[in-house]
């Protein structure tokens, strides 16, 4: 694994352990040489874990569409900031740039970047190691919602246990580095990808 997309919040959220571990964790990609993936602001989370990777000599690429840039405040020290036309441009420069997924805190944003890439995982069109940092149990709720749409038929039992999930960041950094992704859906072939 060498470059991981972020997804999380542009918010700090109620709790300083949600910024603290957005910068340990840019902090400890940087230590192993991964590069940093995200959303390019330099508030909330999102900020937290870019200055966390800046400082400890990181590359982290900033990708942002054209409409947030002016609304939100682009961080300006970044290896690299990728302008976009849009959000569906912006999600696809950003699984294009990443070979693993992590998503940490953060809202409604945070949610649907995440689920569209679960999504396409599910779908055979990449084969990352997807990983939640349940910072505080932030995502418990979340998970035993994920849980309910298996016991009731409407997940894979193999593509909701493909989600990897911890409170601490070298362990599901660990788990990330040694997946096994699962094989491509039957019903799609290499033609399709």
């Amino acid at each position: 694994m060498k470059s991981v997309v972020v997804f999380c919040g542009s918010s700090e959220g109620t709790e300083m352990a949600y910024t603290a571990m957005g910068y340990e964790l840019g902090s400890e990609l940087a230590k192993k040489g991964i590069r940093l993936v995200y959303g390019g602001a330099k508030i909330g989370i999102m900020g937290k874990v870019a200055q966390g990777a800046l400082e400890n000599g990181g590359e982290v690429i900033g990708v942002i569409p054209e409409f947030l840039k002016k609304k939100e405040v682009f961080h300006d020290s970044l290896s690299e900031l990728i302008i976009t036309k849009n959000m569906h441009e912006r999600k696809l420069a950003m699984h294009d740039l990443s070979d693993g997924i992590l998503m940490l805190p953060g809202g409604f944003g945070t949610l649907e970047e995440f689920f569209e890439m679960l999504t396409w995982g599910q779908l055979g069109l990449h084969q990352f190691p997807i990983g939640i940092l349940n910072t505080n149990g932030f995502y418990d709720e979340l998970l035993l919602m994920l849980q309910k749409m298996v016991s009731k038929g409407f997940v894979k039992l193999e593509n909701y246990q493909a989600i990897l999930v911890d409170q601490d960041i070298s362990q599901l950094l660990e788990k990330m580095e040694n997946y096994v992704p699962l094989p491509i859906p039957k019903w799609i072939n290499k033609e399709q990808l």
